[in-house]
């Protein structure tokens, strides 16, 4: 069993580090981690991170085509006080609540843990890894 994963993003010189202490839950645990922030060669002013709980459902459709569907089940927003200085290194601990949403309801469906850094006047980067939820976890 995997005890952690490591999700990384990258923007100019910054890295967003996402360490999930467990990517496979049990129903009745929480899903939990640290954001690292290491500031690049200048100061970044990053205004929020968004971590969201996808449901994924991939199928062949009737007329043959492949289908992907993404729900959103949970989400959480990290608020950020300022700019990440250069070369400075923030951590910050989450804690996301698995309900029954969480559940798969067919083989079709996989859930990922998508992080979304917002820069302030630039593009949004993201980056995604699978989890798994469920009673024979553990």
């Amino acid at each position: 069993m995997l005890k952690k994963f490591l999700s990384s993003i990258s923007y100019g010189s910054m890295k967003v580090d996402i360490v999930v202490d467990q990517p496979e839950i049990a129903y009745g645990e929480t899903l939990s981690g640290t954001i690292y922030i290491m500031g690049g060669q200048s100061n970044q002013l990053i205004e929020f991170i968004k971590l969201e709980i996808l449901k994924r459902t991939e199928g062949l459709q009737e007329d043959g085509d492949f289908n992907v569907t993404n729900n959103v089940v949970a989400k959480h927003t990290i608020e950020m006080v300022g700019s990440v200085k250069s070369k400075e290194t923030r951590m910050i601990p989450f804690d996301l609540m698995p309900d029954e949403r969480w559940e798969s309801e067919t083989v079709n469906e996989k859930l990922y843990l998508r992080t979304t850094v917002h820069i302030n006047n630039a593009v949004d980067v993201h980056d995604e890894d699978e989890i798994i939820y469920g009673k024979d976890v553990g």
